[in-house]
C-alpha cells in the first residue's frame, strides 16, 4: 500500500490549483468592434444612391456598403431631359430592382422598407425627382407619387412651391432640400406640416439659424461619408449641435467596400450614445418618413389641388 506522504501537497495539485487561481478578464470590445456590432443589427438608411454609369449584368447587384438596409435611388439628371428623362430613369432603375430580387426590393412606405430588411434585402426608395422636372404642374407631381416616388427636391421657392409644397404634404412626398440656399430653406420650412430632408447635406454652408429651424421641423440632414471619417464627423458633430441629435443621417459613402465602421467607430471615441448612433443609421430618417406618412393619412379627406 502506497504511502500517502508519496502523494504531492494539496496546494500543489494541478486541478487544485488551476480552479483557485483568478481568471483574465476578457478585452473589452473597441469602438470598432463595438461600431460593427450597432451596425449589424442597424442598417443605414443612405439617402442618395445614383444608378451606375454603365449596368453591366456580370457587376449586378451594383456596388453597395454592407451595411446598407435601404436606399433613396436619385431621379436626377440634365435639367434639359425633364419629365421624360425622370421617367426613363425611373424605368430603369425599376428594372434594376427587379433584376436583383435576391438583394434588392422597392418600398412605397416605411413598413414595406423594414419587412424588405427583414427579408434580408436591400429597400429600394425612389426619389428625388428633380424640381425642374415637374414642369410646374401639380398633376404631374402627383403622377410621380402614383409611380412611386417618395421625394422631390425644391431649390426654389415661388407661388408654384408653396402650392407644391402644401400638395406634397397631402399626398406624402418627402421636400428635399439639398441644394436649396438658405432664404429657400427658411421660406419652405414655414409652409410645410412634414419633416423636410436633405438627402445631400452641406451643414458647413448653413446658417446657424437655419440649422436650428431645420432641427424645429424635425428634418433629417444627410451627411455624405468620404475616405477620412474624421471629415464627415465633423460635419455630423455641426447638425448634431446645431439642429439636435434627432436631425443627422447619412446620404452614401464615396467607397462603398469602405463601409460605415470607421465613421462610427470615430463618433463612438467622440462620445455619441448608442442610441444617437441608431437615429444616425436609420432612425431620425425613418421617423420622418413616418411623419409624412401620417400627415398625408389624416389630409385625404381635402381637395385636391389645382
Amino acid at each position: 500500500m502506497a504511502d500517502l506522504d508519496d502523494h504531492p501537497p494539496f496546494s500543489a495539485a494541478s486541478g487544485a490549483v488551476g480552479a483557485l487561481e483568478p481568471t483574465e478578464s476578457p478585452t473589452p470590445p473597441d469602438e470598432t468592434d463595438r461600431a460593427r456590432a450597432l451596425l449589424a443589427a442597424q442598417p443605414v438608411l443612405e439617402g442618395h444612391t445614383t444608378l451606375p454609369a454603365l449596368l453591366d449584368p456580370e457587376d449586378l447587384p451594383p456596388a453597395r456598403a454592407p451595411e446598407a438596409g435601404a436606399q433613396f435611388w436619385s431621379l436626377h439628371g440634365d435639367p434639359d431631359d425633364g419629365a421624360l428623362g425622370t421617367l426613363r430613369r425611373l424605368d430603369t432603375i425599376r428594372a434594376l430592382v427587379a433584376a436583383c430580387p435576391e438583394d434588392l426590393r422597392l418600398a412605397h412606405t416605411t413598413s414595406e422598407m423594414i419587412h424588405a430588411r427583414n427579408c434580408g434585402r436591400v429597400a429600394a426608395l425612389l426619389g428625388p425627382v428633380d424640381w425642374t422636372a415637374l414642369g410646374g404642374s401639380a398633376a404631374t407631381l402627383r403622377a410621380y407619387h402614383a409611380l412611386g416616388v417618395r421625394a422631390v427636391n425644391l431649390t426654389r421657392f415661388d407661388r408654384f412651391a408653396r402650392e407644391a409644397i402644401r400638395e406634397m404634404n397631402r399626398i406624402g412626398l418627402a421636400v428635399d432640400l439639398s441644394g436649396a440656399d438658405a432664404d429657400t430653406v427658411r421660406k419652405v420650412l414655414a409652409v410645410t406640416r412634414a419633416p423636410a430632408l436633405l438627402t445631400r447635406a452641406a451643414p458647413d454652408v448653413l446658417p446657424d439659424d437655419v440649422l436650428r429651424l431645420l432641427g424645429e421641423n424635425g428634418a433629417v440632414c444627410m451627411v455624405a461619408v468620404g475616405e477620412d471619417p474624421a471629415a464627415a464627423a465633423d460635419l455630423l458633430d455641426r447638425v448634431r449641435e446645431g439642429a439636435g441629435p434627432e436631425s443627422t443621417g447619412l446620404s452614401r459613402l464615396t467607397s462603398p467596400e469602405g463601409g460605415y465602421v470607421p465613421l462610427f467607430a470615430e463618433l463612438l471615441r467622440r462620445g455619441w450614445p448608442a442610441g444617437e448612433l441608431v437615429g444616425l443609421a436609420h432612425g431620425n430618417a425613418t421617423r420622418a418618413l413616418r411623419a409624412i406618412e401620417f400627415l398625408s393619412r389624416t389630409n385625404r379627406i381635402r381637395p385636391v389641388a389645382a
